[in-house]
């Protein structure tokens, strides 16, 4: 199984970095709650008194959005959602160990950070411009939609959307859930420090994930030049 970025969206947006990590053994009767704290603290520095659409990492990312033709106020990606979110409400919900440990990490580092139940995704995980009705994407609610052609989706071997319009809306379908067990975990960047950035926050997220699951995950760094992350099914 591999994971990867297509040659013409390295070529249409490169000041692209991108990091990913594979974990094993995943159990959700673990406590992640000290590091979800550090990371949340490390938030609320960062976003002080101003907002998070001030952040050089959530600009990056509004400007990207408008290349693909979307309006940044409309669709923003999933680390400007879940900012907005925690500096209204204080916190975010508890959804899995998992979850709960990458959207802190995603907070504290304001750069959107998707999760994959690896058995659920056939072959392979592209992020590639959909064809359109070829794809199709389930929703959390159960329903099932199709891309827009040309739009950047997370897509497998079948033609299943994982993700739809890059960063802002990931599938119901390969969703973490209690008996999740492999899970691929990417982040992606795109600001001036976006390399060093993201090679610390797969740092920190390794660190956490050893220390909480007694495993160490395997990790990449992906460029236009090395752009596959091989691992093992």
């Amino acid at each position: 199984m591999h994971f990867q970025h297509t040659d013409d969206i390295w070529r249409d947006f490169q000041e692209l970095s991108a990091g990913a990590l594979v974990i094993d053994r995943v159990r959700s009767d673990v406590s992640v709650h000290e590091a979800v704290l550090w990371f949340q603290a490390t938030a609320t520095d960062r976003l002080g008194t101003g907002s998070e659409s001030d952040l050089p990492e959530i600009q990056a990312w509004r400007r990207t959005f408008a290349k693909m033709g979307l309006k940044p106020t409309q669709y923003r990606s999933a680390s400007e959602a879940l900012l907005r979110r925690f500096r209204k409400e204080g916190d975010l919900p508890s959804i899995h160990p998992l979850i709960d440990l990458c959207n802190a990490a995603s907070l504290a580092f304001a750069i959107p950070i998707a999760v994959f139940d690896l058995a659920q995704v056939a072959g392979h995980l592209h992020v590639r411009r959909a064809l359109g009705a070829a794809e199709t994407y389930l929703t959390f609610a159960g329903e099932t939609e199709n891309p827009e052609p040309g739009e950047v989706i997370f897509a497998d071997a079948e033609g299943r959307a994982h993700a739809r319009r890059w960063t802002n809306r990931q599938s119901g379908l390969s969703a973490i859930r209690p008996e999740t067990s492999r899970a691929l975990i990417v982040a992606e960047a795109l600001h001036e420090t976006a390399r060093a950035d993201i090679e610390r926050l797969i740092a920190a997220l390794s660190h956490a994930i050893e220390a909480t699951w007694g495993v160490r995950p395997s990790m990449a760094m992906l460029d236009r030049s090395s752009p596959r992350f091989d691992f093992w099914v």
